[in-house]
Protein backbone atom coordinates (compact mmCIF):
# COMPACT_ATOMS: atom_id res chain seq x y z
CA UNK A 1 0.00 0.00 0.00
CA UNK A 2 1.48 3.36 -0.96
CA UNK A 3 1.61 6.27 1.46
CA UNK A 4 -1.24 7.96 -0.42
CA UNK A 5 -3.61 5.03 0.06
CA UNK A 6 -6.22 4.86 2.79
CA UNK A 7 -8.47 1.87 3.55
CA UNK A 8 -11.48 3.73 2.14
CA UNK A 9 -9.69 4.19 -1.17
CA UNK A 10 -8.48 0.62 -1.55
CA UNK A 11 -11.44 -1.42 -0.32
CA UNK A 12 -15.05 -2.00 -1.40
CA UNK A 13 -17.36 -2.47 1.62
CA UNK A 14 -19.91 -4.47 -0.35
CA UNK A 15 -17.25 -6.80 -1.70
CA UNK A 16 -15.74 -7.16 1.78
CA UNK A 17 -19.11 -8.35 3.06
CA UNK A 18 -19.16 -11.00 0.34
CA UNK A 19 -15.61 -12.06 1.20
CA UNK A 20 -16.50 -12.37 4.87
CA UNK A 21 -19.37 -14.67 3.89
CA UNK A 22 -17.09 -16.92 1.81
CA UNK A 23 -14.15 -17.30 4.18
CA UNK A 24 -13.71 -20.71 5.83
CA UNK A 25 -11.45 -21.73 8.73
CA UNK A 26 -7.86 -22.00 7.53
CA UNK A 27 -8.40 -19.80 4.46
CA UNK A 28 -7.74 -16.10 3.95
CA UNK A 29 -9.27 -13.92 1.22
CA UNK A 30 -8.57 -10.26 0.55
CA UNK A 31 -9.20 -7.59 -2.04
CA UNK A 32 -7.97 -4.23 -3.26
CA UNK A 33 -9.28 -1.60 -5.64
CA UNK A 34 -6.80 -1.44 -8.51
CA UNK A 35 -5.04 1.91 -8.17
CA UNK A 36 -2.55 3.96 -10.20
CA UNK A 37 0.95 2.93 -9.24
CA UNK A 38 0.05 -0.65 -8.29
CA UNK A 39 2.18 -1.83 -11.20
CA UNK A 40 5.23 -0.64 -9.25
CA UNK A 41 4.42 -3.17 -6.51
CA UNK A 42 5.69 -5.96 -8.77
CA UNK A 43 8.98 -7.31 -7.46
CA UNK A 44 11.74 -7.75 -10.03
CA UNK A 45 11.33 -11.54 -10.07
CA UNK A 46 7.58 -11.14 -10.62
CA UNK A 47 7.90 -8.50 -13.32
CA UNK A 48 10.27 -10.76 -15.24
CA UNK A 49 7.52 -13.39 -15.56
CA UNK A 50 4.70 -10.98 -16.47
CA UNK A 51 5.42 -10.15 -20.07
CA UNK A 52 2.39 -7.99 -20.85
CA UNK A 53 3.39 -4.50 -22.00
CA UNK A 54 -0.13 -3.25 -21.22
CA UNK A 55 0.04 -0.98 -18.19
CA UNK A 56 -3.48 -1.91 -17.01
CA UNK A 57 -2.59 -5.61 -16.91
CA UNK A 58 0.61 -4.99 -14.98
CA UNK A 59 -1.27 -2.68 -12.61
CA UNK A 60 -3.87 -5.38 -11.93
CA UNK A 61 -1.13 -7.97 -11.42
CA UNK A 62 0.60 -5.67 -8.96
CA UNK A 63 -2.64 -5.05 -7.06
CA UNK A 64 -3.30 -8.79 -6.77
CA UNK A 65 0.17 -9.35 -5.39
CA UNK A 66 -0.20 -6.57 -2.84
CA UNK A 67 -3.20 -8.49 -1.52
CA UNK A 68 -1.45 -11.85 -1.74
CA UNK A 69 1.61 -10.69 0.21
CA UNK A 70 -0.64 -9.29 2.92
CA UNK A 71 -2.35 -12.67 3.20
CA UNK A 72 0.96 -14.56 3.10
CA UNK A 73 2.50 -12.49 5.90
CA UNK A 74 1.03 -14.60 8.75
CA UNK A 75 2.57 -17.66 7.09
CA UNK A 76 6.01 -16.01 7.08
CA UNK A 77 6.07 -14.97 3.42
CA UNK A 78 5.40 -11.23 3.51
CA UNK A 79 8.07 -10.49 0.90
CA UNK A 80 7.56 -13.58 -1.26
CA UNK A 81 7.96 -13.05 -5.02
CA UNK A 82 4.83 -14.54 -6.56
CA UNK A 83 6.07 -15.41 -10.04
CA UNK A 84 3.99 -16.79 -12.89
CA UNK A 85 4.52 -20.34 -14.10
CA UNK A 86 4.83 -21.39 -17.73
CA UNK A 87 1.05 -21.62 -18.06
CA UNK A 88 0.37 -18.34 -16.27
CA UNK A 89 -0.41 -19.85 -12.88
CA UNK A 90 1.00 -18.14 -9.75
CA UNK A 91 3.80 -20.11 -8.05
CA UNK A 92 3.08 -20.21 -4.33
CA UNK A 93 5.46 -21.02 -1.46
CA UNK A 94 5.88 -24.67 -0.52
CA UNK A 95 2.96 -25.90 1.54
CA UNK A 96 0.67 -23.03 0.45
CA UNK A 97 -2.19 -23.12 -2.05
CA UNK A 98 -3.67 -19.94 -3.43
CA UNK A 99 -5.25 -18.09 -6.29
CA UNK A 100 -5.39 -14.59 -7.79
CA UNK A 101 -8.04 -12.84 -9.87
CA UNK A 102 -9.10 -9.40 -11.00
CA UNK A 103 -11.63 -7.61 -13.14
CA UNK A 104 -11.16 -4.08 -14.43
CA UNK A 105 -11.49 -2.45 -11.02
CA UNK A 106 -10.72 -4.91 -8.21
CA UNK A 107 -8.08 -7.55 -7.48
CA UNK A 108 -8.61 -10.47 -5.10
CA UNK A 109 -6.42 -13.21 -3.66
CA UNK A 110 -7.08 -16.31 -1.57
CA UNK A 111 -4.55 -18.44 0.30
CA UNK A 112 -4.49 -21.41 2.64
CA UNK A 113 -2.27 -24.23 3.83
CA UNK A 114 -2.21 -27.35 1.70
CA UNK A 115 -2.59 -29.30 4.91
CA UNK A 116 -6.10 -27.79 5.18
CA UNK A 117 -7.22 -27.83 1.53
CA UNK A 118 -5.63 -29.53 -1.47
CA UNK A 119 -6.13 -26.60 -3.83
CA UNK A 120 -8.29 -23.54 -4.34
CA UNK A 121 -9.26 -21.11 -7.06
CA UNK A 122 -10.93 -17.73 -7.01
CA UNK A 123 -12.50 -15.55 -9.66
CA UNK A 124 -14.19 -12.17 -9.73
CA UNK A 125 -16.34 -10.70 -12.47
CA UNK A 126 -18.50 -7.59 -12.82
CA UNK A 127 -22.11 -8.25 -11.82
CA UNK A 128 -23.46 -7.78 -15.34
CA UNK A 129 -25.05 -10.39 -17.62
CA UNK A 130 -22.82 -12.52 -19.81
CA UNK A 131 -23.28 -11.51 -23.46
CA UNK A 132 -25.75 -13.85 -25.21
CA UNK A 133 -23.16 -15.02 -27.73
CA UNK A 134 -20.95 -16.19 -24.85
CA UNK A 135 -23.59 -18.28 -23.10
CA UNK A 136 -23.41 -21.28 -25.44
CA UNK A 137 -19.62 -21.07 -25.41
CA UNK A 138 -19.47 -21.23 -21.62
CA UNK A 139 -22.50 -23.35 -20.66
CA UNK A 140 -23.24 -26.98 -21.50
CA UNK A 141 -26.76 -27.80 -22.76
CA UNK A 142 -27.74 -29.00 -19.29
CA UNK A 143 -26.38 -25.82 -17.70
CA UNK A 144 -28.27 -23.69 -20.22
CA UNK A 145 -31.46 -25.46 -19.19
CA UNK A 146 -30.75 -24.83 -15.53
CA UNK A 147 -29.95 -21.13 -15.79
CA UNK A 148 -32.96 -20.43 -18.03
CA UNK A 149 -33.34 -16.67 -18.46
CA UNK A 150 -31.59 -15.48 -15.29
CA UNK A 151 -29.44 -12.60 -16.59
CA UNK A 152 -26.57 -13.15 -14.13
CA UNK A 153 -26.38 -16.95 -14.08
CA UNK A 154 -24.29 -17.04 -17.23
CA UNK A 155 -21.76 -14.70 -15.66
CA UNK A 156 -21.77 -16.82 -12.52
CA UNK A 157 -21.11 -19.96 -14.58
CA UNK A 158 -18.21 -18.22 -16.30
CA UNK A 159 -16.66 -17.19 -12.97
CA UNK A 160 -17.23 -20.64 -11.47
CA UNK A 161 -15.48 -22.39 -14.34
CA UNK A 162 -12.57 -19.99 -14.19
CA UNK A 163 -12.21 -20.66 -10.45
CA UNK A 164 -12.49 -24.42 -10.96
CA UNK A 165 -9.77 -24.38 -13.60
CA UNK A 166 -7.46 -22.41 -11.30
CA UNK A 167 -8.03 -24.91 -8.50
CA UNK A 168 -7.55 -28.01 -10.65
CA UNK A 169 -4.65 -27.06 -12.90
CA UNK A 170 -1.91 -27.23 -10.23
CA UNK A 171 -3.11 -30.72 -9.30
CA UNK A 172 -3.82 -32.23 -12.72
CA UNK A 173 -1.66 -30.07 -15.04
CA UNK A 174 -4.45 -30.38 -17.61
CA UNK A 175 -6.10 -27.59 -19.59
CA UNK A 176 -9.87 -27.49 -19.30
CA UNK A 177 -12.27 -25.99 -21.80
CA UNK A 178 -15.53 -24.53 -20.50
CA UNK A 179 -17.49 -27.63 -21.56
CA UNK A 180 -15.00 -29.86 -19.71
CA UNK A 181 -16.53 -28.58 -16.46
CA UNK A 182 -20.13 -29.22 -15.41
CA UNK A 183 -21.37 -26.82 -12.73
CA UNK A 184 -24.27 -27.41 -10.36
CA UNK A 185 -24.98 -24.00 -8.84
CA UNK A 186 -27.76 -25.31 -6.62
CA UNK A 187 -25.56 -28.09 -5.25
CA UNK A 188 -22.56 -25.73 -5.02
CA UNK A 189 -20.23 -28.12 -6.81
CA UNK A 190 -18.56 -28.77 -10.14
CA UNK A 191 -17.22 -31.91 -11.80
CA UNK A 192 -14.43 -31.91 -14.38
CA UNK A 193 -14.15 -34.27 -17.34
CA UNK A 194 -11.68 -36.37 -15.32
CA UNK A 195 -14.23 -36.80 -12.54
CA UNK A 196 -12.63 -34.43 -10.05
CA UNK A 197 -15.26 -32.91 -7.76
CA UNK A 198 -14.80 -29.28 -6.71
CA UNK A 199 -16.80 -27.50 -4.01
CA UNK A 200 -18.08 -24.01 -4.84
CA UNK A 201 -18.96 -21.00 -2.72
CA UNK A 202 -20.22 -17.83 -4.36
CA UNK A 203 -21.78 -14.44 -3.82
CA UNK A 204 -23.37 -11.87 -6.14
CA UNK A 205 -23.71 -8.20 -5.20
CA UNK A 206 -21.41 -5.49 -6.52
CA UNK A 207 -19.41 -8.28 -8.18
CA UNK A 208 -19.71 -11.96 -8.94
CA UNK A 209 -17.26 -13.72 -6.63
CA UNK A 210 -16.59 -17.47 -6.70
CA UNK A 211 -14.34 -19.63 -4.54
CA UNK A 212 -13.55 -23.18 -5.72
CA UNK A 213 -12.10 -25.75 -3.31
CA UNK A 214 -10.58 -29.16 -3.92
CA UNK A 215 -10.82 -30.99 -0.62
CA UNK A 216 -8.95 -34.07 0.48
CA UNK A 217 -10.88 -37.37 0.18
Amino acid sequence: MSRRDTPAETTDPSLQNDIDALVLPGLSIGHRRISPGDEHALLDAEAATIASPVAAMRRASGAARIVARRLLAPFGYAAFALRRGASGEPLWPAGITGSLAHDDTVAVAAVGRQSDVAALGIDIEPAVPLPPDMRALVATPEELRRIADDPLQGRLLFAAKEAVYKACYPLDRAFLEFHDIEVDLVGCKAVTKSGRVVALRYRISSHVLVLALVRYP
